[in-house]
């Protein structure tokens, strides 16, 4: 089966590409960067081209049964997801597992959220079969935050005091490839979350467990954060953001016990804990407390 991943060297493709190897499907990889060409795992074919370019729209399907699609964020990200549409159509494509966002349709506002509804629209009326997954925010932004962990004892993200259902990304690549691979998962949409809602302070609280220091939640503060993200990031990502965190501090991001039902038939194992997950991080990082400098 030949499946082409859009998106396949970021954190969810480049994860969803090992499984699918592990599978033994024929796997390509669609990058712009053809640097990134060159450091694709053994047994990957990559596609150097541009998915608002028409040529790479009318070729890089060509031949495919499949594709994964995990468009990043960005401003054209509705553009870039109806080209791949229209590309999976015109090459008659199988099939389509389209990584979405979870509960994205009752906050359309979102820049990012609102993004989903074309695409998903597009991938219903295309007639090709498909699977919508629908992440919840990954464990694995935090690696963003290491430095501020480490050396700050600080946690960043501004999840606020409701509670997200907070996802590990081998989840959703797990998810990603059994939908690909198997059938019997057409036309569904499955929520991809984690065991346990998860505030900020709990996942400051995880953090200092796991890392053997002291560190404390940044606070629910959104001009701080904006303060400080735009240092970092572009201007419009951190709006995007912004409102983003301040929906989960209104209202919470939560999976339900279907949800968790659902996705645990499908990958056969519960879903990941965050706790794992602090507790690998912290080994790979090989925190040592000379190595730390936190501040309580």
């Amino acid at each position: 089966m030949k499946i082409l991943v859009i998106g396949g060297t970021g954190t969810v493709g480049s994860a969803t590409v090992k499984e699918l190897l592990a599978r033994n499907a024929e796997v390509y990889v669609l990058t712009r960067d053809s640097e990134k060409a060159t450091n694709m795992p053994e047994g990957v074919e990559t596609v150097v081209g541009n998915i608002l370019d028409p040529k790479t729209v009318r070729s890089a399907f060509t031949g495919m049964d499949a594709v994964f699609m995990a468009n990043p964020v960005s401003t054209t990200e509705t553009s870039e997801g109806l080209f791949a549409v229209n590309g999976a159509r015109l090459a008659g494509l199988k099939k389509i597992v389209y990584m979405s966002i979870h509960d994205y349709d009752k906050a359309l506002h979102l820049p990012h959220f609102g993004s989903k509804l074309s695409i998903e629209e597009a991938i219903k009326q295309s007639g090709i079969p498909y699977t919508f997954l629908r992440p919840n925010n990954f464990y694995q932004n935090d690696i963003w935050f290491k430095d501020a962990l480490l050396h700050q004892g600080v946690y960043i993200q501004p999840i606020g005091d409701v509670g997200i259902s907070r996802v590990d990304v081998r989840d959703i690549a797990e998810a990603a490839a059994i939908t690909l691979t198997t059938t019997g998962h057409e036309g569904k949409a499955i929520n991809v979350v984690g065991p346990k809602a998860l505030t900020g302070q709990d996942t400051a609280n995880m953090w200092s467990e796991a890392l053997g220091i002291p560190v404390s939640y940044f606070g629910n503060d959104m001009d701080a954060w904006e303060n400080m993200m735009v240092q970092f990031m572009p201007d419009w990502m951190v709006f995007d953001f912004r409102l983003m965190f301040e929906h989960f501090q209104k209202v919470g991001l939560k999976a339900t016990p279907e949800d968790l039902e659902k996705l645990t038939a499908l990958l056969g194992h519960a879903p990941r804990s965050f706790g794992d997950y602090t507790r690998e991080a912290a080994a790979q990082w090989a925190v040592t407390p000379d190595s730390v400098v936190a501040e309580s």
